[in-house]
């Protein structure tokens, strides 16, 4: 018997207690805490992670923090109480979550950290991309397509998430590539979408408006994306403004089939939710696990986005 439950807001800490209760006698129970439920990213982890649950006959529990830091610590904190079997982790604030995740190891409950690495944490694997070597080889392909289509010269400007770690290693990777290949590249602003979609698109527009030169856009998840795609879009720069970015979109792969949207990093997140129940079901046997388990990304062009469209149909 599968228990699955999308827990959110203020009755999460008594959700927690009924879900649990019920399940805990019928089989292993594992929690996941992740950041919110409107980016598809977030929900194709929960669903691989769904998915490998039920395949492997455990329960599993999902937790929205909603992007809030501190709701994932009280999350944590509460399924410790409930003493489930292991929790996985999509943190916002990777040194803030920090005490939590000590405090799981404590109690004897392991924890495995998805898509963002916890410096120096207390979780027993990683799961995921090495961001920062990521974001250098999407700076890679940048700095070559400057350099074979736009004369070696571009002015770029920046749609992020200030508040989340991976985001910025994302970037500073990329700066890295490119200031590395030597091209003409001028940084212009950065502006914080916060994560969110409709923030994003208001910082892209405003980004925009303020930077009329901009040649390129570089968008570092899958909120900002859709942000960017959507101000290029409206403000009709689709034949003068090339976008890069993280986590494809429907509207993105529009926009790589029309070759606006030069290249995407796509993640395989279903098949990270799905690598950490396996694990966890391994650390169960008595099985040893690698800390760091890696999943591989695809840099998605206008070339190869045909196998990817069947996930927005």
């Amino acid at each position: 018997m599968r228990l699955t439950k999308i827990l959110s807001g203020c009755a999460a800490a008594i959700a927690m207690t009924l879900a649990l209760g019920s399940a805990s006698a019928m089989a292993e129970t594992y929690a996941l805490v992740t950041i919110n439920q409107q980016a598809l990213f977030f929900n194709q982890i929960n669903d691989g992670a769904t998915a490998a649950a039920k395949a492997a006959g455990v329960d599993l529990v999902i937790f929205n923090a909603n992007n809030v830091p501190s709701a994932q610590n009280d999350a944590i904190e509460n399924y410790i109480t409930q003493k489930v079997d292991g929790i996985i982790l999509v943190a916002i604030d990777v040194n803030g979550v920090k005490p939590a995740i000590t405090a799981a190891k404590a109690a004897g409950i392991p924890v495995i950290a998805i898509d963002a690495q916890i410096p120096d944490g207390d979780n027993v694997a990683f799961v995921g991309v090495d961001n920062t070597k990521a974001g250098e080889d999407i700076g890679k392909f940048y700095a070559d397509y400057v350099k074979a289509n736009m004369s070696g010269t571009a002015k770029i400007g920046v749609v992020g998430a200030l508040n989340s770690f991976i985001q910025n290693q994302r970037l500073d990777g990329f700066k890295k590539a490119v200031a590395d290949s030597g091209q003409k590249v001028t940084f212009l602003d950065t502006v914080d979408g916060q994560n969110v979609q409709d923030v994003a698109l208001s910082a892209s527009e405003n980004l925009m408006t303020a930077n009329p030169d901009m040649t390129t856009l570089y968008a570092t998840g899958e909120p900002a994306l859709l942000g960017a795609v959507s101000a290029v879009t409206s403000q009709g720069r689709t034949g003068d403004v090339k976008v890069f970015g993280w986590d494809l979109t429907k509207s993105a792969v529009q926009g790589l089939e029309e070759g606006w949207v030069v290249a995407v990093v796509q993640q395989d997140p279903a098949g990270e939710g799905k690598a950490a129940i396996e694990a966890f079901v391994k650390l169960k046997k008595g099985e040893k696990i690698e800390p760091i388990i890696n999943v591989p990304i695809t840099i998605v062009t206008k070339e190869n986005v045909g196998q990817f469209k069947d996930m927005f149909k």
